[in-house]
């Protein structure tokens, strides 16, 4: 475990590409059932189980990246694709008894745990968020954005792996010193931002343009890279309770990418009742009920080959 910030973003780099991402531990039992029923498990069913697992996403797609061939001329952006890529035996080959983050926790405090599994949770919300909104705009792979949004704040998560410690100083420091930005923290506590790791990341294990464009704050005027934002803000300013102050700008913003109201979206997003003003109705639309936690809406059909602007 690191316990004091390395020298510069670069050594943290090369500690997360030289090492093997622990999955979580559900996620590798998953895996070792549907193993043992290879023969009847589909792409589609595998990716299902890969899309709750944030590293284990990010591991599969850097694994595919070199695997596309000379023949092949667009990024693979999406697990289901990855998977259907290798195919599901090479895949079960590839990642099997891979690391859990239980066991790479073992000898720490409970707080690590905590931070891991806090982080995991929100990403899947922020995830399940941003899939709803890009079927309800209509985006051309509403997947894409899903995976985005999964993926946001994956140096983070790896931050509170491999040095818990020092994720939760920026924690504390963050809970000491209200109103201070979680950037400003980062780069007290390690010298730069987990944005920028993030993106180095993405460089350095050649993941897909569109999809660091898509988890690129800097690109917010982009409405999916937009509809991505908001759902990672929405999934953190929620965890603190949906008394969070920062809600009804998120409520606000989230409108205007739907055009919808602030109350129709926490209808939407499964705000409490007592929240919300009597009588709210979702706008008539194909998505006819609100998003709850764990499933997912169909995505439609390409109208015309349309989708969602860039």
């Amino acid at each position: 475990m690191i316990e004091r910030p390395l020298q510069g973003i670069e050594p943290w780099v090369t500690l997360f590409s030289e090492s093997s991402l622990p999955i979580l531990r559900h996620t590798r039992r998953q895996l070792e059932e549907m193993e043992a029923n290879m023969e009847a498990i589909s792409a589609r069913e595998l990716s299902q189980v890969v899309l709750q697992d944030p590293i284990l996403s990010v591991r599969v797609l850097a694994y595919i990246q070199p695997q596309r061939g000379r023949h092949l001329q667009h990024d693979i952006t999406t697990i289901g694709s990855a998977i259907m890529m290798s195919g599901v035996e090479p895949f079960f080959n590839r990642f099997r008894e891979l690391p859990t983050i239980e066991n790479a926790l073992k000898e720490c405090a409970p707080q690590a745990w905590l931070g891991v599994m806090q982080v995991i949770r929100r990403v899947q919300r922020a995830a399940e968020y941003a899939y709803d909104w890009a079927v309800w705009r209509h985006d051309i792979n509403a997947e894409e954005v899903r995976l985005a949004a999964l993926l946001h704040d994956l140096s983070e998560l790896l931050l509170w792996c491999f040095a818990p410690k020092l994720a939760l100083e920026i924690k504390q420091l963050l809970a000491e010193n209200e109103g201070m930005r979680s950037t400003l923290a980062q780069q007290q506590v390690l010298g730069f931002t987990l944005q920028d790791l993030q993106l180095l990341l993405c460089r350095v294990w050649h993941l897909p343009e569109l999809l660091s464009k898509l988890m690129d704050d800097a690109h917010i005027d982009s409405p999916r890279c937009k509809n991505v934002i908001l759902a990672v803000r929405l999934a953190r300013h929620s965890a603190h309770g949906w008394n969070d102050p920062a809600l009804p700008d998120d409520y606000r913003d989230i409108g205007d990418l739907l055009h919808i109201s602030p109350d129709a979206v926490m209808l939407r997003i499964g705000a409490p009742p007592e929240l919300i003003r009597p009588g709210m109705q979702i706008p008539a639309s194909m998505l006819e009920t609100p998003l709850v936690q764990g499933q997912s809406q169909t995505a439609p059909e390409s109208t015309n080959g349309k989708g969602a602007s860039e």
